[in-house]
């Protein structure tokens, strides 16, 4: 009988194994560098010539190899980082797998120059086209150097796959910039076609970053930091006024290795809330550190892949922490009156900068501050001119006729109670409600305009997702309940999400025939509403399943907040806009509603004055 399995020859097997390991120039670098990053190198060359195609060098300073182990470090599965398997549990190095040389080796023509800092004399390895292995003692640079030429001379096919020479160099310099980014302590240089491209010296991250970008990067991020004895997540997110339209501008590092994590970007895209529009993406570089026995990075050759122990854990912390860092920072939009080089003002809105973390002292009643959003102007002159007719004539019919001091003279104070118990007597700025519409309040900056509706929304949004949460509901009983006949669709979605607005606090009882019975309401529904409510809800929380991929609590909740906050119209008290904005202050992201709507727009003292001629 005929033999049909057999052993492939040691070339043929290498070839395939760098179909994994090796499919472009750009992996090529990335082993390489990776290499001379577990070397100990403190500065890093990088040699490409013809897009990586002619000519890969990746020259080091670190330990270099003796004799031995550079002979060894050609052949496939032979590595220096791991000896166990309690060692691959544990892996703390960039490279592991013993593949990369080998693998680059069997698809181009290979040198290797190489010696120890404690060696007269260092090692010259050339592996030519007939996969002969040439061997001579000579005087080196300290360190190790690896050429790679002709890559994939000997496969054609996949040759013939590459990219355009500016398509691979693009995917090269991605790469070079990560590896950078993630190790500021080492210097590297960028030499393409003999030209220096990059000269990355040792630096601070802050440095690095505005290297790696752009002079003027920290003004666009926000600053990450969360440390402690089991995970830790630092870096840069963007600020939500410089969202991109870009997909591939995020850069996550763990344990210091770039790898792709859907579940870290998901975390982070969804600690922007509603901030984010459909296409936008937040630029990040975060870093985060966990135990090494914690993560998997030995799920593809590539290393690019990484499975975490407790998913659900990392999500968590990197959501919450990115949270955190929008809300600390003043983010609130500008209004101004441009008048650069024409006659015509326009209003346009611009991020309001230089505002340090934890500073909220621009704020009415001194709430603490959290993030906005990235937004178009809402207003045209015209729009702006009629707010300030509106606004003086609602001050003046607001004035007493006898002359008494106005809002803006009667200076009251009120308490301010902080979550220490303290109390604090602060003066309380003026509030007027324009059109029913908006609240008008006095910052330190200028004026602040705050749309009623949107601010409720938010408040009632965010009360909807912390009682889901607790899963504590409470209710205010109707003194005469109210028997409601629904559509079968609308009995069904009724029944199906009655445990979550029973959370809300409605009080339903199902009947027979389409038929329930509201026997409590939430506070914040309006009794003899509680009907056209409840069908508000349902409707609108099917319009959101139809037209968007919302989670269920999520979808009731902005649907509810929706439907109950305060309409368009409503006239509300000086006391109820003082709650109405103190609870607004008080959520994690109040200047965006959850539809995405920005809720609060500022105009400075200084476009004040413009528009009055005191300047």
């Amino acid at each position: 009988m005929i033999q049909k399995i057999k052993i492939l020859p040691e070339n043929l097997a290498n070839k395939i194994a760098a179909g994994e390991v090796v499919n472009r120039p750009e992996s090529v670098v990335k082993e390489l560098m990776e290499n001379s990053l577990d070397s100990g190198a403190t500065s890093i060359d990088l040699y490409i010539k013809g897009a990586g195609k002619t000519l890969i060098q990746v020259s080091d300073d670190g330990e270099g190899m003796s004799e031995d182990d550079a002979l060894l470090s050609i052949q496939r599965h032979a590595t220096s980082k791991i000896a166990s398997i309690e060692d691959l549990e544990a892996i703390k190095t960039f490279g592991f797998r013993g593949e990369a040389l080998a693998s680059i080796a069997s698809v181009s023509i290979f040198e290797l120059k190489t010696e120890r800092k404690d060696q007269e004399l260092g090692t010259f390895i050339k592996i030519d086209e007939t996969a002969g292995v040439t061997k001579e003692k000579g005087s080196f640079a300290k360190g190790t150097s690896v050429a790679v030429k002709n890559l994939f001379y000997n496969v054609p096919a996949r040759r013939n796959f590459l990219k355009t020479n500016q398509t691979e160099l693009k995917h090269i310099i991605e790469t070079f910039k990560k590896i950078a980014l993630s190790n500021q302590g080492i210097a590297f240089r960028f030499y393409n076609d003999d030209e220096i491209v990059f000269d990355f010296p040792k630096s601070s991250i802050d440095e690095r970053m505005k290297s790696v970008f752009a002079e003027n990067v920290l003004d666009a991020v926000l600053e990450v930091k969360e440390i402690t004895d089991y995970i830790s997540l630092t870096g840069y997110v963007t600020k939500p006024a410089y969202l991109r339209r870009s997909k591939g501008e995020q850069y996550f590092f763990l344990n210091g290795r770039f790898v792709q994590s859907r579940i870290v970007n998901h975390a982070v895209f969804s600690a922007f809330e509603n901030i984010l529009e459909k296409g936008d993406y937040p630029f990040f570089v975060l870093f985060l550190s966990v135990d090494a026995k914690k993560v998997d990075v030995n799920v593809h050759p590539s290393k690019l892949e990484v499975k975490f122990e407790d998913e659900k854990e990392i999500y968590s912390f990197v959501q919450a922490v990115i949270k955190k860092t929008l809300g600390s920072y003043d983010l609130v939009p500008t209004v101004t009156l441009d008048n650069a080089g024409g006659s015509d003002e326009k209003l346009s809105f611009q991020n309001r900068g230089g505002t340090t973390r934890n500073d909220f002292a621009d704020r009415p009643f001194a709430q603490p501050d959290r993030a906005t959003r990235r937004t178009s102007p809402l207003m045209s002159e015209d729009e702006v001119d009629q707010l300030f007719d509106d606004l003086n004539r609602e001050i003046k019919s607001s004035a007493p006729a006898n002359g008494v001091s106005g809002p803006f003279d009667d200076r009251q104070t009120t308490e301010v109670y902080h979550e220490s118990g303290a109390t604090q007597h602060m003066e309380a700025p003026f509030l007027v409600q324009l059109h029913n519409k908006y609240i008008l309040t006095q910052i330190k900056s200028g004026l602040m305009l705050i749309d009623a509706h949107v601010a409720h929304e938010r408040i009632l949004y965010e009360q909807a997702m912390n009682s889901f949460e607790a899963n504590i509901p409470f209710s205010q009983h109707l003194l005469f309940p109210q028997t409601v006949n629904l559509d079968p669709a609308d009995y069904l979605l009724a029944k199906e999400l009655e445990p979550y607005l029973t959370n809300l606090g409605f009080e339903l009882k199902f009947q027979s025939k389409n038929t329930i019975v509201i026997i409590g309401i939430p506070s914040d529904v309006k009794i003899e509403h509680e009907v056209e409510t409840l069908l508000d809800i349902l409707h609108e929380y099917r319009n959101n399943e139809q037209h968007k991929q919302l989670e269920v609590r999520d979808n009731l909740a902005k649907s509810y907040s929706c439907k109950a906050a305060i309409k368009a119209g409503d006239k509300l008290t000086e006391n109820e806009m003082r709650i109405l904005v103190d609870k607004l202050f008080a959520t994690s992201m109040p200047y965006v509603c959850p539809h995405g709507r920005p809720i609060v727009i500022k105009i400075p003292l200084e476009e004040l004055d413009k528009r009055f001629g005191r300047t």
